[in-house]
């Protein structure tokens, strides 16, 4: 039984680890867009 629970919160742990990395590298992809309209708006395009 202590192994099964064991299973459990590992999966899950992990589960939640990756899904914080795809957040993570999401909002960095929509600060760069962010950072590159700024740049585009301050050289005039």
């Amino acid at each position: 039984m202590k192994r099964l629970v064991a299973l459990v919160l590992v999966s899950m742990f992990s589960m939640a680890m990756l899904s914080a990395c795809n957040t993570v590298a999401g909002a960095g992809k929509d600060v760069q867009k962010a950072g590159e309209k700024v740049e585009d708006a301050a050289k005039g395009h």
